[in-house]
């Protein structure tokens, strides 16, 4: 099909030309000079073998060849008008699809999206859980979020927030037989576990703590479980703040201490660096950079 398809800078020349009957309003129109239009009509005409203008008493008349190409150009170009204007449209607004840890969304995001399509009812978000890093390559996702360093090769980052990690549990479990008033207590209670960069063993040895097994109790895959079992008095778990804040001022959680730890790791929003620009991407960036300076135990 390239064989028979004419330069585009033909083309436009020849639908300029062609609509205002003047080389002279189709070099303003395009931003040339009349001689260049007037070359690339020649080229045209000699690319396809056929006369496309016409001059009858000093005016600029199209030839029946002429005639009869022009509404084909006219609408092809109105054609790609039209399905660029749709993709632009679809990248400022539409389907946002972003992947984030299971915990994170439940804990964190999904709360908080009724304000984003207050403020951008243009973009629909499209929450995947995963737990590993995205292939943007192959995957039908837009942005990740996602818990680390930061290192994530050939993708940019933006960190979002960190946290700090402290023992929650119910308020149930400071009455009881076993009241858990100082850090030493623990070892009449049930440690739980968070398998994602949480360790007990950190906290005790920060606290001072001695006596107390930090590797005894259950594991849970997914922060947002182990803070579950929390509430639901199952034992003492190492939070990390972001997470546990919402069960925390709502008192389904209380610290019973106050000895704490920051995290080694951030939240990271990451996407592919050519996408940096898109009009959604960066509204859900900013929007998120918002909301993160805004929630309570997180730090930048």
């Amino acid at each position: 099909m390239s064989r028979f398809l004419p330069p585009l800078n033909a083309l436009r020349a020849f639908e300029s030309a062609g609509r205002h009957l003047s080389f002279t309003r189709a070099a303003a129109e395009l931003n040339v000079t009349q001689a260049a239009v007037s070359h690339q009509i020649k080229a045209l005409e000699e690319r396809l073998g056929l006369t496309l203008f016409k001059r009858q008493n000093r005016r600029l008349l199209l030839t029946d060849a002429g005639q009869a190409y022009l509404p084909a150009v006219r609408d092809t170009f109105e054609g790609l008008a039209r399905a660029t204007e749709r993709l632009l449209a679809r990248d400022r607004g539409g389907a946002l699809t972003a992947s984030v840890l299971p915990s994170f969304a439940a804990k964190w995001l999904v709360p908080r999206l009724g304000r984003f399509r207050e403020a951008h009812p243009e973009i629909d978000v499209r929450l995947s859980t995963d737990l590993s890093l995205s292939d943007f390559n192959r995957a039908d996702v837009d942005v990740a979020i996602r818990y680390g360093q930061g290192d994530y090769p050939g993708l940019e980052s933006v960190r979002l927030m960190t946290e700090e990690l402290f023992p929650v549990c119910s308020p149930a479990l400071l009455r009881g037989d076993k009241p858990l008033r100082k850090p030493a207590d623990l070892q009449f209670h049930t440690l739980l576990h968070d398998d994602f960069q949480v360790d007990w063993r950190l906290w005790l040895l920060a606290a001072g703590v001695k006596g107390v097994d930090p590797a005894r109790g259950p594991t849970f895959t997914d922060s947002s479980m182990v803070i579950q079992a929390a509430v639901e008095g199952q034992g003492v778990a190492l939070a990390r703040s972001v997470l546990s804040a919402s069960d925390l001022a709502a008192g389904r959680l209380v610290k019973p201490f106050e000895v704490s730890m920051p995290a080694s790791w951030a939240y990271y929003l990451v996407y592919p660096p050519a996408t940096r620009d898109s009009p959604k991407i960066a509204a859900f960036r900013n929007w998120l950079l918002v909301e993160a300076k805004a929630t309570p135990g997180a730090t930048r």
